[in-house]
């Protein structure tokens, strides 16, 4: 190289580097800002240039700091677009197509997160008209021990036909209702992680201020790699602890589909139970799990068909020693084709090989479709399996629920700044077992998300548990379900929130229900009640007090648009329980008067508390305002929950 090249290549290389000027990854084209707000921008760049920002008329300057950093704040601007979106340095950077208007921020778990796609009105919404003034970003899933200060790339879709299946459910619903009554954009910033649990959305600061929360805080590691090697090996020890004598390195599992004994010392996993909730914890991997059937011969000869549930996530399945079928998705149900030869008279081994790629893994749904179909019929499969763990997927990374603050910290620090509109937020199953701390801990979080992103009357609206669990399973009185929706509703002491109640909309054996069109609707509602744009409260029935009169106890509600009714014309009231100083809840019959609904029990003479709707599965209770709201579960009890003393970590 010639010596006067060098010089000319430094040069170069300086101004590329000089030149770098970006966004933060929650810009991008196709965006929708909040309208009415100040509009507050920030990136990264070469430190020490000098940057101007330009939007829609609005105009600001702002130096690069020594870190790289840069901020810049617009004034605000009405709803309306498209406009561009300007950042001119040494280098300039364009967005296009930009709208100001709403901006909703989802969080929660799985029923948030859940596309419309997979819901039961998903394929006609699809290939609907749509309004291009609805916008939907993914933030891209990331857990941290430290806060990040971008969230990872992820593009800004535009609501098109064909394009929205991925949009969150419960978002686009409520959008497209916002927009038929405002007729204004409207952006989601959709943050919600499947099974995520409360504590992993607190702030590292405020988790430090909960006596629950602050030792595994301060037990975090500096970095996402420590931490991620220290998951390894606890996991590898949970595994060894687990299946003693059984090693996980330098075994072949190739004869692990066999037709034969070659499992007595293996440990065993109940069906249908996920593996999580069994010994084995944040498990994320292959686990063989092997089932001995014995049949008549009636029951063995001719053809069959296996039924395994559902499987989470994947799976390969033999039948004494035949490989009969496998396929990925955890909400497929499994159902294999056994030709005739195949079963035994005597001992026959079902064996499967269970791919677990995350949340939850096993065989889950409901126990009737769990079966092994005959010629002389169905033999159940549920029960002990025996199993084994092949291999650990062991993570690089953490993931939401290994500590407290680490989805808040990869998905909701790096948004501070942002304004918004308010927040849509669906989430608590993962917290049933400690529902009782739920009601602090949710305030808790409420309150230091409106300091977060700068408004103390941040609209938080939020959905209550739906119904869940088997009918014939319920417990009247008990249960961590109607606990867990209680505590959920304690957070409505806190001004600019509203519940969408969801009991009349679950499913007893899917913990996700399809129908996520009414519970939008009913958080949109919520929402314009809190805008002035509608005039009735969107809440159901509110409880004001109770009475006891000799034999009856008197529920006394709030005014109701239209009165109380049942959700059905003519049905008898139901979903009541009665209980004396024995505390034994029993049902009890109920009648409208006025305002009022007045309970009584020939089997409680003397009732002294009352209670509705107080099961996992209160999809029975049928109490709605005239508006066709439900009626929240309630109890005018104050005795101690089943739940109470359960805190994270004890």
């Amino acid at each position: 190289m010639k010596k006067t090249a060098l010089p000319l290549l430094l040069s170069l290389l300086a101004a590329t580097a000089h030149a770098e000027v970006r966004l933060s990854p929650v810009f991008g084209e196709h965006m929708v800002l909040q309208r009415d707000r100040p509009l507050r921008l920030w990136g990264q760049a070469t430190p020490g240039q000098t940057l101007t920002v330009e939007l829609g008329g609005r105009r600001a300057g702002t130096r690069v700091g020594a870190d790289g950093r840069w901020h810049a704040q617009l004034a605000p601007l009405p709803a309306g677009g498209p406009h561009r979106l300007r950042v001119k340095g040494d280098q300039v950077i364009e967005l296009r197509d930009v709208l100001i208007g709403d901006v909703w921020l989802l969080g929660g778990q799985s029923n948030m997160e859940w596309p419309l796609a997979q819901t039961d009105t998903g394929p006609q919404e699809i290939g609907s008209p749509q309004s291009a003034q609805l916008r939907h970003l993914r933030v891209p899933l990331r857990a941290s021990v430290r806060p990040e200060a971008d969230i990872a790339p992820a593009p800004w879709v535009v609501a098109e036909p064909g394009r929205v299946g991925e949009f969150s459910a419960v978002g686009y619903h409520f959008a497209r209702q916002m927009q038929a009554v405002q007729g204004v954009p409207i952006g989601l910033i959709n943050t919600a992680w499947g099974g995520s649990m409360l504590e992993t959305w607190v702030r590292r600061d405020a988790a430090l201020q909960d006596p629950d929360l602050a030792p595994a805080v301060r037990a975090l590691p500096a970095d996402n790699a420590t931490f991620g090697a220290a998951l390894r090996e606890h996991l590898r020890g949970r595994v060894a602890a687990w299946q003693p004598g059984l090693p996980l390195d330098g075994v072949d599992p190739g004869g692990w589909s066999a037709a034969g004994e070659i499992d007595a010392d293996w440990p065993t996993l109940q069906a249908l139970h996920e593996w999580e909730g069994q010994g084995l914890a944040n498990l994320d991997g292959v686990v063989w799990m092997r089932k001995r059937v014995e049949l008549t011969t009636a029951q063995a000869v001719g053809a069959a068909e296996l039924h395994l549930a559902k499987v989470d996530d994947c799976d390969e399945t033999w039948v004494n020693g035949q490989r009969v079928g496998g396929q990925c998705g955890w909400e497929q149900p499994r159902r294999y084709a056994l030709p005739p030869g195949l079963l035994r008279v005597g001992a026959n081994w079902i064996a499967v090989r269970v791919t677990d790629t995350g949340g939850g893994g096993g065989f889950h749904g409901d126990a009737a479709s769990m079966r092994l179909d005959t010629a002389a019929g169905a033999v159940p499969l549920t029960g002990a399996w025996r199993a084994r763990v092949e291999q650990i997927a062991a993570p690089a990374q953490p993931s939401a629920n290994d500590a407290p603050v680490l989805a808040h910290n990869g998905l909701i620090a790096p948004l501070h700044g942002l304004s918004v509109r308010g927040v849509l937020w669906y989430q608590g199953e993962t917290n049933v077992g400690r529902a009782e701390a739920y009601a602090g801990g949710f305030k808790r979080l409420i309150q230091d998300w409106r300091g977060q992103f700068g408004d103390p009357k941040l609209p938080f609206f939020f959905v209550q548990l739906a119904s869940f669990l088997r009918l014939a399973d319920n417990v009247p009185g008990a249960g961590g379900w109607p606990e867990l929706r209680e505590s959920q509703a304690a957070a409505l002491a806190l001004p600019h929130t509203g519940m969408a109640a969801a009991i009349d909309v679950g499913d007893e054996v899917d913990i996700h229900p399809r129908d996520k069109r009414t519970l939008g609707h009913r958080l949109a509602a919520l929402a314009l009640h809190e805008q002035g744009l509608r005039a009735a409260p969107a809440g159901g029935p509110r409880l004001l007090g109770h009475e006891v009169s000799g034999s009856e106890l008197q529920l006394r509600f709030g005014a109701t648009a239209g009165g109380l009714r049942t959700a059905r014309a003519g049905e008898p009231l139901r979903g009541f329980l009665l209980a004396g100083a024995d505390r034994r809840w029993l049902p009890a019959q109920a009648r409208f008067d006025g305002d009022r609904i007045v309970l009584h029990s020939p089997a409680v003479p003397m009732p002294v508390a009352a209670r509705y709707a107080w099961v996992n599965n209160p999809s029975d209770a049928n109490i709605v305002g005239g508006d066709g709201l439900p009626l929240p579960p309630l109890r005018t009890d104050d005795w101690p929950l089943e739940s109470a003393g359960r805190r994270y970590g004890r």
